[in-house]
């Protein structure tokens, strides 16, 4: 009835995805000119969209 994934595994896929999907909304903002907030060494930092790095599909998926 339930998928017994062992916790530990479970836990590493869920970090995969969630990761992935900050990929993917980052590149979305960047492909549509929006800025995006960062925190970084202790200071509130507003990258715009041309300060973000482009996303390197690792799935072979075009974005």
């Amino acid at each position: 009835m339930f998928d017994q994934t062992p916790p530990n595994k479970l836990s590493q896929q869920i970090d995969a995805g969630v990761k992935l999907a900050i990929a993917k909304a980052i590149e979305r903002h960047r492909r549509l000119g929006e800025s995006i907030v960062v925190f970084r060494n202790g200071q509130i930092v507003i990258l715009t969209a041309e300060e973000i790095p482009p996303l390197k599909s690792t799935t072979g998926e075009q974005n």
